[in-house]
């Protein structure tokens, strides 16, 4: 799945983030880890357990729905911004398998002042996309109330 040509680095996230999808101080989340493409994507090669199940051996489309929606943020948070999900399309194409490795890719298409336009997908080992998002993040500023 992970071409052996394809340069991926780390992507920090910090100690105590209490993120479902990617905090590490989450007991229950999904311990996602992002990596940056040279493209400027964000890629995330996990292997969701069958405790997050919707179906028996497939995840459940909440599940699906965070995987894209944690992809698409990423790729706004690699402009070293912070935003928050406005609005989400998704597209669900194949079930997605638990308990086996996918691919999961974001990327930024546009942004407008606040506004940031991305895209995500998840891939199985074969190459076929089983499920797509598109994206409207909205920038959240140091000290903002709401």
């Amino acid at each position: 799945m992970d071409l052996p040509t394809e340069k991926l680095t780390p992507m920090a996230h910090k100690a105590q983030n209490r993120c479902f999808g990617c905090g590490p101080a989450n007991a229950g989340g999904l311990y996602l880890e992002f990596l940056l493409a040279e493209d400027g994507r964000v890629v995330c090669l996990p292997t969701i357990p069958d405790s997050f199940e919707g179906p028996a051996g497939y995840l459940h489309g909440g599940i699906i729905a965070t995987l894209l929606d944690e992809a698409m943020s990423k790729s706004v948070r690699a402009q070293g911004l912070t935003a928050m999900t406005r609005q989400m399309e998704i597209n669900y194409l194949r079930p997605v398998p638990s308990g086996a490795p996918i691919r999961v890719e974001g990327r930024l298409v546009r942004s407008e002042g606040r506004k940031h336009w991305s895209e995500a997908r998840i891939v199985d080992t074969r190459g076929h996309t089983l499920a797509d998002a598109k994206g409207l993040f909205i920038e959240v500023r140091s000290g903002e109330r709401f």
